[in-house]
């Protein structure tokens, strides 16, 4: 592309978000938006009540760059309750960021350096890709393999070298809903300890899963990691407030300062009354998290069985609020962009092709990927419309 015209070569080398791209088809045509995970359900009144007296309070000019300390040590405090021993310093450790997307590539920009390598497990959410790219990291791939979605502990110790930077772990998993295991997690602490390398861990469905109390293990609390972890995060899946786009790295100082430089000018700083509804986020009872959970049980048994009825083969999913299926039954040809176009043109219901997912777009063919954090009677909807299938 000649002149003016002409993109980055990192811009160059991936395209747009197709999960945004299926919620732009799904609104055109009126379908059912199942394929971008935001709840179409309200928020905690207590943050709305927050966020309304900060802007009548006239909180309207920057915070600190890395976020109001009143925000930080909220959030230390409720990880000190939600995971007793992890001990946050809030002055030091945390940055706040514009959503977890800036939180991860603020990370990536500023503790990764071109040529090092970055492990990411696939299927990946698709940010991560482009993540590593724009920081000039080379990304090292390594499978999750139904039925469990688990990986091959022999690949990963190859994938692991003396240019490994940084390994990113998602729990729980989007899109598969997998929990990384402790067992698991000890792997990736050894090899980590071995080869000097991090921990990027995307913890935004932390308090979504399906496990049961402890079901969810942060890889900072894991021996061996505590000191080479950094934890992203956001207000946006657990409070149901996607588009306020507020979040936080958790790291050692050292580490943290480094974030702290490039999202100083990434973004400058999130939005300083937002910030303050987020303290109120932060003091939520324990008793929201476990319905919290349950709700999302529920939404997921709703929606996995009336996929299960019309013919996709249902990935049940342990945490986060995704559904992997299988279109063989429904699409023999294996086309899953075409299918999912068909799915919003002809069903009226909006869900992501699973090729998105895979470096490799042949591996997501007969994959599709459906999100439940609507309203049940969203979901009713959407199981009546797919009825059409059958």
């Amino acid at each position: 592309m000649p002149g003016a015209a002409r993109l980055s070569a990192k811009a160059a080398t991936f395209t747009e978000s197709v999960i945004r791209e299926m919620t732009r088809l799904a609104a055109a045509h009126g379908a059912v938006n199942l394929a971008q995970g935001f709840p179409d359900f309200a928020c905690p009144v207590e943050l709305k009540e927050a966020a309304k007296a900060a802007i009548d309070a006239d909180d309207n000019q920057y915070a600190i760059t890395w976020g109001a300390p009143a925000f930080r040590a909220a959030i230390a405090a409720k990880v000190a309750r939600a995971y007793p021993g992890w001990d946050v310093d809030p002055d030091a450790e945390i940055c706040v960021t514009c959503g977890a997307t800036e939180a991860m590539i603020a990370t990536m920009l500023g503790l990764v350096d071109p040529g090092d390598e970055v492990i990411l497990f696939e299927p990946f959410y698709e940010n991560y890709g482009p993540d590593a790219i724009l920081s000039g990291a080379v990304p090292r791939l390594v499978k999750l393999r139904t039925p469990d979605w688990s990986f091959d502990e022999a690949e990963l110790r190859a994938a692991f070298s003396d240019r490994t930077r940084a390994v990113v772990i998602n729990s729980p998993h989007n899109p598969t809903g997998k929990m990384f295991s402790r067992a698991e997690l000890d792997v990736i602490a050894e090899l980590c300890q071995r080869y000097d390398a991090l921990v990027i861990t995307d913890e935004i469905y932390e308090h979504i899963h399906y496990l049961g109390p402890g079901g969810h293990v942060p890889p900072a609390t894991v021996p061996g990691l505590a000191d080479r972890t950094v934890t992203v995060n956001a207000l946006s899946k657990t409070y149901a407030v996607t588009g306020w786009r507020v979040g936080w790295t958790i790291a050692p100082a050292a580490l943290t300062a480094g974030i702290r430089k490039v999202h100083d000018f990434l973004t400058v700083g999130a939005a300083a009354p937002l910030q303050a509804a987020g303290r109120a986020a932060m003091n939520l009872p324990a008793s929201y998290y476990t319905d919290l959970a349950a709700a999302y049980q529920t939404r997921r048994d709703l929606l996995c069985d009336a996929l299960a009825e019309v013919g996709f083969g249902v990935s049940r999913p342990s945490g986060a609020y995704y559904v992997m299926c299988d279109t063989s039954a429904l699409d023999p040809a294996g086309d899953d962009v075409a299918f999912a176009r068909r799915l919003v043109s002809e069903v009226g219901v909006a869900a992501v092709p699973g090729s998105s997912f895979f470096a490799d777009p042949a591996d997501g063919r007969h994959i599709i990927r459906f999100a439940f954090p609507k309203r049940e009677e969203t979901l009713r909807e959407a199981a009546s419309r797919l009825q059409k299938l059958t």
